[in-house]
């Protein structure tokens, strides 16, 4: 799946700026919002003032994390079927595991290299 349109929830400031980076560097016409509050990002998900073709998602947030964040989108009518790649510093099997059985399309484990970022996110941007 290729996406022009993405949200990216990830309570890191440095990790969105590099994110970002990694959009532009692959595609100058990719549309994406982010937040840093999973709950703010619902909020509008829900009332419709954002929307996304899919949603790169960090789980380790304070307020509201990853998992309860997807937890929360499955359950809505309207947001249920927007794919949601995790998106975490996490290489464990097991979270994998259970983020793939809650709904989520995909699990990345976050990258140190900005040349790996770019090759990680570039099979989902058109």
């Amino acid at each position: 799946m290729k996406f022009t349109n993405i949200l990216f929830i990830d309570d890191d400031e440095e990790d969105l700026q590099i994110f970002q980076a990694a959009l532009d560097h692959i595609s100058t016409t990719i549309k994406y919002n982010y937040f840093t509050d999973a709950r703010k990002a619902l909020e509008q998900l829900r009332l419709g003032t954002v929307t996304t073709q899919a949603i790169f998602l960090d789980l380790n947030m304070p307020l509201m994390n990853g998992h309860e964040f997807l937890a929360q989108l499955k359950q809505e009518e309207k947001l249920k079927d927007i794919p949601v790649i995790i998106f975490t510093t996490s290489s464990d099997n097991a979270i994998r595991e259970m983020t793939l059985s809650m709904g989520a399309i995909d699990f990345l484990t976050k990258p140190n290299d900005f040349k790996d970022l770019i090759a990680l996110l570039q099979p989902f941007i058109f």
